[in-house]
This record gives structure tokens, sequence and C-alpha cells, in this order.
């Protein structure tokens, strides 16, 4: 039963991910509006009779965000029964069902009465905090087996300020670059990583919304290459955030190199899509790096009890 579980988990995680990349092709495509203002039927029909590319694609990541559902809520009751004792479980178990219902809401009112782009770029972040969730609930799943104790790593204050700061700035890069999109910005400056050949800084607001999120972006680059070399320093004995950060910082450079193609390539729909992607699975890691930094020992408090001398030694 426990291995039907996890095989479940990461199916469903799995999902999420298409849940997510869904949303940035109906967004990447302009077919928000494919199935016109109804929800959740399409144009007021259970099977439309007038087959468009953009209908295809709104209602297929209807019909997939309504089983990944279905399946969040199946894993969030099973998680809770069968690991329920580890006390972060019910907490993610009642957030990955709850943000990805949120989630689901904003798309069926942005479709029936109509949204603003700042509202809207939420939907892509609500989305990615529920992803995170049932990565981690899958995570758990896995970790009953005690093949990993998370609660064996240990974080100075230094390293779980990069964690707890670097994936709070990530989430608002990612609100940075839902609004590109929304905004339909995405090309407003034909030139990287400057708006223009001819000159530096943006002139009109679709430039300002694009330079925006490239700003923020190369922050994060930044910040996690710090993270990365400091981690290389100092956590070589912890494999876990040794090589955690490194893939962090694989996938961040991934998510520049990939913004940097959406403009060369002109809005190619596949680039579009891997940039979703990476950021995705950035978030994911990210939030792993927060349950260790909630699980770990305090730096101090290990060397104290390293150098406590057992009563049956003094004895």
């Amino acid at each position: 039963m426990r291995r039907l579980l996890k095989w479940f988990a990461v199916a469903t995680t799995i999902g999420m991910l298409f849940v997510l990349i869904g949303g940035a092709l109906v967004t990447k495509t302009g077919s928000g509006m494919g199935c016109g203002r109804s929800w959740p039927l399409c144009h007021g029909q259970l099977i439309p009779s007038n087959i468009t590319a953009e209908l295809l694609i709104e209602l297929s990541h209807r019909v997939v965000s309504g089983v990944v559902g279905l399946m969040v809520l199946i894993l969030s009751i099973w998680a809770w029964k069968a690991i329920g004792h580890i006390r972060e479980t019910k907490f993610l178990a009642i957030t990955s069902f709850v943000f990805l219902v949120l989630q689901g809401l904003i798309g069926a009112a942005a479709v029936v009465w109509g949204q603003s782009d700042v509202v809207l770029a939420l939907h892509f972040g609500i989305s990615l905090i529920s992803f995170a969730a049932v990565f981690l609930l899958t995570l758990f799943i896995f970790e009953v087996d005690k093949k990993f104790d998370a609660a064996s790593v240990v974080l100075d204050r230094k390293m779980k300020f990069h964690i707890y700061g670097i994936i709070a700035y990530c989430y608002i890069v990612v609100y940075t670059g839902a609004l590109v999109r929304h905004k339909q910005a995405s090309l407003a400056c034909p030139s990287w990583p400057f708006c223009a050949q001819t000159r530096i800084f943006p002139t009109q607001l679709h430039e300002w919304v694009q330079m925006g999120h490239r700003l923020a972006a190369g922050l994060l680059f930044v910040w996690i290459l710090i993270a990365t070399i400091d981690a290389m320093k100092r956590y070589k004995r912890q494999p876990i955030i040794y090589w955690g950060w490194l893939i962090a910082l694989i996938l961040v450079s991934c998510q520049v190199a990939t913004g940097a193609l959406v403009v060369f390539t002109e809005l190619n729909l596949y680039v579009a899509l891997a940039h979703a992607f990476f950021i995705s699975c950035l978030f994911g890691v990210l939030s792993y790096f927060v349950l260790l930094a909630t699980r770990s020992k305090k730096e101090k408090e290990t060397r104290h009890e390293s150098n406590v001398i057992p009563s049956a030694v003094l004895k």
C-alpha cells in the first residue's frame, strides 16, 4: 500500500507540473477566452461544436486541472492518514488542495467576469504554492523509509537567511514574470540584456515591466550564486545542501538563458514553456531547502551536544 502511495504521489507531482505548464501555455497562446465567457462549460456546451486551437488549449487545461485537483485531494487525504504523525503533513495537505482550488477560482473569475493583469499575475504564483506543497508531501512519503533524515542537517544562521530570503524573493520574481506575460510585454524590449541596442533605459510602461523582471531575475541569479559558493565552501560534508544549491544554480541559469532566448527567438512557444518549467522546478528545490531549515538543528547546539560527555562514561 505504501508503495502505491509513493507512485501516486509522484504522479500527482508531475500532474501539478502539467497544470503549471498548461497555464503558461494558455497565457502564451492567448487562449484564455478560448471557451468564451463560460465556465466550467465551453461556450455554454458540454461538447463544443465549433472547435478551434484556442478552445482545445483552454479546455485541455481545464480538464487537466480538474483531474489533477481530484488527485491532489486524494493524495492529501491519503497522506493525512498514512503519515499524519509527521508534523508538517496536515498543513501541506490542506495547503496543496486549498491553493489549487484558489487558482481555479481565480481562473474561473477571469473567464466569467474578467480580471486586471495585476490580479491575473497571481494565478501562476498560487499554483506554484500548491505544487510546492504537493512536492514536499511526496518527499515526506519517501522519507518515511528513513533513507534520509532531514533533521540530521545542520544549518547556521547565514545559510538559513539565504534560504528564507531567496524563496521569498523568488516568489516576487515569479510574479513579475507572470505580469510580463499578462501585460503582453514579453517582446516589449527587442534586445537583451538591455532594452534596446541604442538605449539602456526603457521609455514606456511595457518596457518598464519587461526590464523590471529582467533586473529582478538577474538579482535572483546573483543571490543564488552567492549562496551556492557559500554552500560549496562550508557544507561539503552535507551533500544534500552542497548538491542542492548546485542544482538550484543550474536551474536559475537555465531560467536566465531561456528568458534571453524568448527575446532572441521572438517568443518561441517551446522556449517560453521551458522558462515556466525551470522556475517551477527551482521553486520546488527552494521549498525543500525551507523544509530542511525548519527541521535542522542550530550549529551551536550540535557542537554543544558533541562536546557533552555521556553520563555512562563518567560513571
